[in-house]
């Protein structure tokens, strides 16, 4: 087995998709960095030194204003009050949820990153592990071999498994380092806020603790790999059902860009919390206390996520090992 997955490794880095993943998080990284040095830069130009409280309680201010208006329906009615009240706990216990530093940069753009770049990063890994034997006619080659096909799947979502984990090692890394050169590494020790809840529209505030702000990362980037791995497992079951690589992309970029859609549209709509592209925004449970769907829970997503990837994963195998190649 260790053989069939070095052989694995072994195309994946022939085919440079590991190094392309690579370059393209790195320089997507430098530009969000440089981007958000510009900003802040500019700020600071228009605004001078603004304490940290006094730019919560105008942001509190602001929500409040929207809170007030007649346009504002009663679904956003209810997430600005649970925000404002959210932020309203930060000021109490005089934490600053946004301590400037490179943990500040790795936390928001792990959080930004996990429903779309992320997956799409995978996705381009997964798409072809299958369907690229079938377009080069090596399959049946492949499947001469004195190995039980079973072997084969395994050795092939392995190497997946393998890969993931290296794009979020790298991602977490490359984020650090790259805006800490820019903004500095202070921050990691932080303290950050974690453990709100809704409850019938409600903040509970009950189970909330403080947590250190590199352990709150590390529970970011942990989120990060399972949402990957799960996206990239539905990806590799696609690859064994379609021998067409681009058909595979394009469903996954369909089905990717159909949740970020979704999840603005979806609170009327309770049976779309079961969607699989609907879930995967765990970080925001975290912190942020408003789901997308009420009934739903960082629990629930997870559930939800294993039952999908699991299937997925069922799939792949059965078909694989009972399909005719031809």
């Amino acid at each position: 087995m260790i053989n069939l997955i070095y052989n694995e490794m072994v195309k994946l880095t022939g085919k440079k998709r590991l190094l392309v993943v690579s370059l393209i998080i790195g320089i997507l990284i430098s530009l969000f960095t440089y981007a958000q040095y510009r900003q802040a830069e500019e700020t600071l130009r228009r605004m001078g030194s603004v304490d940290w409280r006094i730019a919560l309680e105008q942001r509190i201010s602001g929500w409040e204003s929207r809170l007030n208006s007649s346009r504002t329906t009663e679904e956003s009615r209810k997430e600005l009050e649970i925000r404002i009240a959210q932020q309203q706990y930060y000021l109490d216990y005089d934490v600053n949820p946004s301590e400037p530093g490179a943990p500040t940069f790795v936390r928001g753009f792990v959080k930004n990153g996990i429903s779309l770049l992320l997956p799409l990063m995978v996705m381009v890994i997964a798409a072809d592990l299958v369907s690229s034997e079938h377009g080069a006619g090596t399959m049946k080659v492949l499947l001469t071999r004195p190995v039980r096909r079973w072997r084969i799947l395994l050795s092939k979502y392995l190497a997946l498994l393998l890969s993931v984990s290296l794009i979020i090692t790298l991602f977490g890394m490359l984020s650090a380092l790259i805006s800490g050169a820019v903004f500095g590494f202070q921050g990691w020790t932080a303290p950050v806020l974690t453990g709100f809840a809704v409850n019938e529209g409600q903040l509970d505030a009950s189970g909330v603790h403080m947590v250190p702000q590199w352990q709150f990362i590390v529970m970011e980037l942990g989120l990060a790999w399972f949402v990957s791995l799960v996206v990239a497992t539905i990806t590799f079951m696609l690859s064994v059902l379609v021998r067409s690589t681009a058909a595979v992309m394009g469903i996954m970029l369909a089905c990717l860009i159909a949740g970020t859609i979704l999840k603005t549209m979806v609170a009327s709509w309770e049976s779309a919390k079961f969607l699989f592209m609907v879930n995967l925004e765990l970080i925001d449970y975290l912190q942020d206390a408003a789901p997308p769907i009420e009934g739903m829970s960082l629990g629930f997503s997870l559930l939800v996520l294993l039952i999908w990837g699991a299937a997925a994963l069922a799939v792949s195998f059965v078909s694989f090992t009972r399909r005719d190649v031809y």
